[in-house]
């Protein structure tokens, strides 16, 4: 990989990858929608383009056929807050993807990387079951796994290289949403109590820095039509990660388990397993959950007022 575009480039994982591929000597074109690129690292491999993902196909023209070998693709809309339960709005995303991989192959680009989620896995685990009454959260899973299943065939019929991820959990320094890790640590911070489910589910958590690591890799090594789950190679009941994060963040502080009702799907620990991509690309995670989320609680100290 020599030169690379990457869209939902001002986004938290897109702005991280970013800096990972220029500190490997990687050409980045930046796609941002237009009037958000505060993020994207001003750098002289970096050149960024306003585009609008609904209409890609528009911005053929605006790049050199055949000068970029790589397409990252992390647009997505909805990815939290309500709008994740908007069905209409999931599915967009999934059509939108495969217009991006069609516009990929369309201006050269010889290999496409998507950014799927584990929630696909939980999709699947919670629709087939029986009796099971998923709940509204899951329509952005769904939202993914009809990305991915749409894209595979695609991508085969286009002749174009096809590697998808599988992240579990992301956080970290440069997120600003309220997902787990980030609602815990503005708790501590504050003082409130911790309060969780039996956490008794399997879970696992990867900071951003690894992440964009795992991506560079992926898109370099990464062989063509796998799929890729990024994580710890620790995966474990969330109860050991939240005991983790406490004693690390708020050693005076006792959480409470069992005083929120569990509605989500446990899955099994092999769902978790990053065995596949240290083996094709040599990519471990180095950043432990406790220096994660004191790196995390460190930037939010900085960057909210709370």
């Amino acid at each position: 990989m020599r030169k690379a575009i990457v869209s939902g480039a001002n986004g938290f994982i897109g702005s991280a990858l970013v800096r990972e591929l220029i500190a490997n000597g990687v050409e980045v074109l930046a796609l941002h929608t237009p009037g958000n690129a505060d993020n994207i690292p001003k750098h002289e491999l970096v050149s960024s383009l306003p585009v609008d993902i609904a209409n890609i196909d528009q911005f053929a023209g605006s790049i050199e056929n055949g000068k970029f070998d790589t397409f990252y693709h992390f647009a997505w809309a909805g990815s939290a807050g309500e709008a994740r339960v908007d069905c209409e709005l999931q599915m967009r995303n999934a059509l939108w993807t495969v217009d991006c991989l069609k516009f990929a192959h369309a201006i050269g680009c010889t290999r496409f990387v998507g950014a799927g989620s584990i929630m696909e896995k939980e999709v699947v685990a919670a629709v087939t079951a029986q009796q099971t009454r998923p709940g509204m959260a899951y329509i952005y899973g769904a939202g993914k796994l009809t990305a991915h299943c749409l894209a595979k065939p695609v991508a085969a019929d286009l002749g174009i290289e096809l590697v998808w991820s599988i992240i579990t959990n992301a956080y970290g320094e440069g997120e600003f949403s309220p997902r787990f890790v980030n609602s815990t640590i503005r708790k501590i911070i504050k003082g409130e109590p911790l309060q969780f489910t039996a956490a008794t589910q399997n879970y696992d958590f990867v900071h951003i820095s690894d992440v964009a690591k795992a991506f560079y890799l992926i898109g370099s090594k990464g062989r063509p039509f796998c799929e890729y789950v990024i994580g710890s190679s620790n995966a474990r009941p969330l109860k050991e990660f939240i005991i983790e994060m406490q004693q690390k963040l708020a050693p005076d502080s006792q959480p409470v388990f069992g005083d929120v009702p569990f509605t989500g799907t446990d899955m099994p620990l092999s769902v978790f397993d990053a065995s596949a991509i240290q083996a094709d690309t040599g990519f471990k995670a180095e950043v432990s959950f406790a220096e994660g989320t004191q790196r995390t609680m460190d930037w939010i100290k900085s960057v909210e007022s709370i």
